[in-house]
């Protein structure tokens, strides 16, 4: 006959559990204590470069603006027109050069600045997320209409369907793509707003409508 536990096993399990809980407790808050102190690290260092490199004070803003539509990463391109727009008023002429040397300084700041290339495009990257090389291809597939969809993925890459939507539901999660299903073939397009040319970035803007 299986013996059941007495009292004092159910108080030593209550109390070991009591343990693990506190434990990860601590654990989530001191995650969340170091990401305070990155931050405000950041800051500062970001307010003492504010005294000295007002373009790159400017391109700061314009990733933390547009970050929710492109999740972080930004054409290259976009980003220097937007920074010309800011400082037209002040009659100051912004080249791309301008914007590269700008972000290499910010590089320097952490918070995850930098330019990466993908394909014929060059894209700045505002957050920590670390692209791997599927996750380059497909967005490299992406440059000609804006969106990828999951069978022509698979067509062009000779992938597996499971090595597709694994990467995909990947960009989904990082905000770096979107979703559009409102088509007759009812094939889902993965629309990528940081290599969209202007005219499909129309499109890209009715999803998100």
């Amino acid at each position: 006959m299986r013996r059941r536990p007495g009292i004092g096993g159910l108080q030593t399990a209550a109390a070991a559990r009591d343990q693990y809980r506190l434990l990860g407790e601590n654990v989530t808050k001191l995650r969340t204590d170091i990401m305070k102190e990155q931050l405000t690290t950041f800051r500062t260092q970001l307010e003492e470069f504010a005294r000295k490199h007002k373009a790159g004070v400017q391109i700061v803003d314009i990733c933390l603006e547009t970050r929710s539509e492109n999740g972080g990463l930004i054409n290259l391109q976009e980003l220097c027109s937007r920074l010309r727009q800011r400082r037209k008023a002040a009659r100051e002429s912004v080249s791309e050069d301008d914007c590269l040397r700008a972000i290499n300084k910010l590089k320097v700041l952490g918070g995850g600045y930098e330019v990466i290339s993908v394909g014929k495009k060059k894209l700045v990257r505002s957050v920590p997320t670390e692209l791997n090389k599927d996750h380059n291809e497909i967005l490299e597939l992406a440059q000609a209409q804006g969106y990828v969809t999951v069978e022509e993925v698979e067509r062009q890459l000779s992938w597996s369907s499971g090595r597709v939507t694994d990467c995909l539901e990947t960009l989904l999660k990082e905000g770096l793509a979107m979703i559009d299903d409102g088509h007759k073939d009812r094939k889902r397009r993965y629309w990528f707003p940081c290599v969209s040319s202007i005219h499909t970035s129309v499109g890209a803007e009715a999803v998100k409508s």
